[in-house]
């Protein structure tokens, strides 16, 4: 094998490599992004239920509040414990090249006065 040669095979490898690392790295972002996603989505679930309740809303109102919230932030799936002062509220975003879900929690807090119901 002449030089010339040798010199082909071994950037076709580094150029195969650099390809799989920049293959792995974009899966890693898309990841991060849809847990980020999933983080946003969790907030603004937890907030919207809180607010609910703190305007006088009953819990079911409230846990369909927080689901509303977290849809038109990309959650697939939501679920919402909105007992008391306390919401917790738990989502799950699909990663769409991955085939897997990004999950996150959020909680918010009705805390001094409530105004009641009209």
């Amino acid at each position: 094998m002449s030089e010339r040669g040798a010199a082909a095979v071994a950037l076709m490898a580094v150029a195969a490599v650099g390809f799989v690392l920049a293959l792995g790295l974009a899966r890693v972002g898309v990841a991060l992004v849809a847990h980020a996603r999933a983080r946003t989505a969790a907030d603004a679930g937890a907030l919207a239920a809180a607010e609910g309740l703190a305007l006088g809303a009953d819990p079911a109102t409230a846990a369909a509040e927080a689901a509303a919230a977290a849809h038109d932030d990309g959650a697939a799936r939501t679920t919402c414990a909105c007992a008391g002062p306390r919401v917790v509220v738990d989502v799950e975003v699909d990663v769409p090249v991955l085939g897997r879900v990004a999950r996150a929690r959020a909680a918010a807090e009705v805390r001094g006065v409530v105004v009641p119901a009209p």
